[in-house]
């Protein structure tokens, strides 16, 4: 099971590269995205009007047009963005508010998987994009020693 799927990865790349053209402040057309992320122009869109729904990417029209991040790099998180395309991370089900567990209070797994989530929680939050636009490929990077803090 995958915990980031294919879609997400699709759409975290996009945000890298809208991360990285930031400074220039010029929009980026949903063509590009697709193109230079590897995507199809047809799942790039539906990841953008997802992106645009949780208000982390906005589109400008007009013949120069195209998608800006809506706020700098460094104040969106992986975790935003993970949570805009397949909606909130669970490790289990139990730590969801309305399950009803028949073991409540006992179970001797539920401190261990609370403790997990709550580190996955803050290692998303801790990550941007800022972090994101600063490397390209699988270089040792900030993520990279942020992930070893965490394990």
């Amino acid at each position: 099971m995958d915990i980031i799927r294919r879609d997400t990865d699709y759409a975290l790349r996009m945000v890298a590269y809208l991360a990285r053209a930031y400074e220039t402040a010029e929009p980026v057309s949903a063509r590009t995205l697709a193109q230079e992320n590897h995507v199809s122009y047809a799942i790039a869109c539906k990841l953008l009007q997802k992106l645009s729904a949780a208000a982390l990417v906005t589109s400008i029209m007009g013949s120069r047009g195209g998608f800006v991040l809506t706020r700098e790099p460094k104040a969106i998180t992986f975790k935003q963005v993970l949570e805009a395309i397949q909606g909130p991370i669970t490790v289990n089900r139990c730590l969801l508010g309305d399950f009803k567990c028949p073991l409540k209070g006992t179970c001797p797994v539920h401190p261990k998987v609370a403790h997990m989530q709550r580190t996955l929680n803050d290692f998303l939050a801790d990550v941007t994009l800022a972090e994101f636009a600063k490397t390209k490929g699988m270089q040792n990077d900030d993520t990279t020693q942020k992930a070893k803090r965490y394990s």
